[in-house]
């Protein structure tokens, strides 16, 4: 049983599908995991024992009649703390949504119990998910897999740490700036960022409305598409016969490689080789419009956020973490014209993109180009925190900015990950592309 805490989803949901495994066991086996793990705390700002079990037993019954409603029928998974669910508290790692509980689930938390997955909880994350680092003096920081004494990355933060310390066969967390795609990368894990529009937010604490995605944090690129497909209520890309045999690729070189660190850039050129030997080619590739697509952030992430939260915020500041407080009240800076304007620059700027990249299957490029930074050095060292949370995010805000599909895979580097950058809307083919490149990188 030990062995299902690191088994992958669709193992598991095909081994309740043998009849090898059974949803109650499964689902108390993660359960005793959690409340004994020294970290749970860290992990999980709530466990959902009763409901847990109400769901594992309903998917037991099933099971037993062959009417199992998805591969992940009776697979125990995590939520993200800004996720509506009923009757349990939902405050996206802020005091000031403090006993904060819905009356109703979030639409996806709806869809993924409706096809069967089994909800042990919520997990902590970065103050209404406004941080790429995972640090969360309010609430708490979850521990990096590979370092304890390092920030696991966010805001997905307690998704990421709950698969990676075999608390959870998956999380579901949201990307607004790579908050899916870095606690991935940190945490040797898969993380798929959705096109925005593409799934649903009711439901969904806000941050920035307009960047705003869902999507999963998994320990392969098949569970990130059963996962997507729960969370829509639809069936999973199909994966058979992937092959990187004649895929072209572009390696982004501008904004991407810009202050790499050695482990990062190390571990990215060794796996551009694995891919080249897998049969695909890779193509250097300049994007001179994404400079100034990059210098657009301040305005359009502040305002947004700032505009949706200031109420709330300046109602009760002393609550927030004051890096977190400051971070909002940037959004203070600009005015409606500013945002507008560059809003139309940002369009101007995805044109550019789409007409730089067409040639190619997808870009490639590092999915962070920091390792995990010390937590006690972010605490006490306001520079150092400021430097590295822009960094953490710097390359997959590419993908948020662009308007893109994005997945990170492990690249066999702990804490390295290599992100594929493919078309709005076109998760099922960049699955098919992430799952031939996986099998290239392990």
């Amino acid at each position: 049983m030990q062995d299902w805490l690191t088994m992958t989803a669709c193992d598991l949901g095909r081994g309740i599908g043998m009849g090898q495994i059974d949803p109650v066991e499964l689902t108390e086996t993660y359960l005793s995991a959690i409340d004994a793990h020294p970290h749970r705390d860290r992990i999980y700002a709530r466990v959902t024992h009763d409901r847990a079990r109400a769901e594992a037993l309903a998917a037991q019954e099933r099971a037993k009649l062959g009417l199992r409603r998805s591969l992940l029928d009776g697979v125990p998974i995590s939520w993200k703390d800004l996720f509506d669910t009923a009757g349990v508290g939902t405050e996206a790692g802020s005091a000031l949504l403090e006993g904060r509980v819905p009356e109703s689930d979030a639409q996806v938390v709806r869809n993924a119990t409706a096809m069967g997955t089994v909800c042990l909880g919520k997990t902590h994350m970065s103050e209404l998910a406004f941080s790429g680092l995972g640090l969360n003096p309010v609430t708490a920081t979850p521990p990096c897999v590979n370092d304890e004494d390092a920030v696991p990355g966010g805001s997905s933060s307690g998704a990421g740490a709950s698969v990676a310390w075999g608390l959870a066969a998956g999380g579901v967390g949201s990307d607004t700036g790579g908050s899916v795609r870095i606690p991935s990368a940190w945490n040797d894990l898969v993380g798929l960022k959705t096109t925005a529009g593409r799934v649903s937010l009711e439901g969904v604490v806000p941050l920035c409305l307009k960047f705003d995605t869902v999507g999963p944090l998994a320990r392969s690129v098949e569970d990130a598409a059963h996962m997507l497909a729960v969370l829509e209520g639809t069936a999973p890309a199909d994966l058979r016969g992937a092959s990187l045999i004649g895929r072209r690729f572009a390696d982004l070189q501008n904004v991407a490689k810009d202050d790499l660190r050695e482990a990062p850039a190390k571990a990215y050129d060794e796996a551009l080789v694995r891919l080249k030997e897998a049969g695909a080619e890779i193509v250097p590739l300049d994007v001179p419009e994404l400079n100034e697509a990059m210098s657009l952030s301040g305005v359009l992430y502040t305002t947004e956020a700032y505009g949706l939260w200031r109420d709330v915020i300046e109602a009760n500041p002393e609550a927030m973490y004051p890096e977190i407080l400051e971070r909002f009240r940037m959004g203070k800076a600009y005015s409606g014209p500013d945002y507008v304007a560059a809003w139309s620059k940002l369009t101007a700027c995805r044109q550019a993109w789409d007409a730089a990249t067409a040639g190619f299957d997808a870009v490639l490029a590092p999915t962070a180009p920091i390792l995990p930074p010390n937590l006690d050095r972010l605490m006490n060292d306001h520079d150092y925190y400021v430097t590295e949370n822009l960094l953490a995010l710097r390359n997959t805000r590419i993908g948020n900015l662009m308007g893109l599909a994005a997945l990170t895979l492990p690249t066999g580097t702990p804490g390295c990950g290599l992100m594929m950058l493919g078309y709005p809307g076109s998760e099922e083919a960049l699955l098919r592309l992430g799952s031939a490149a996986e099998s290239a990188l392990t």
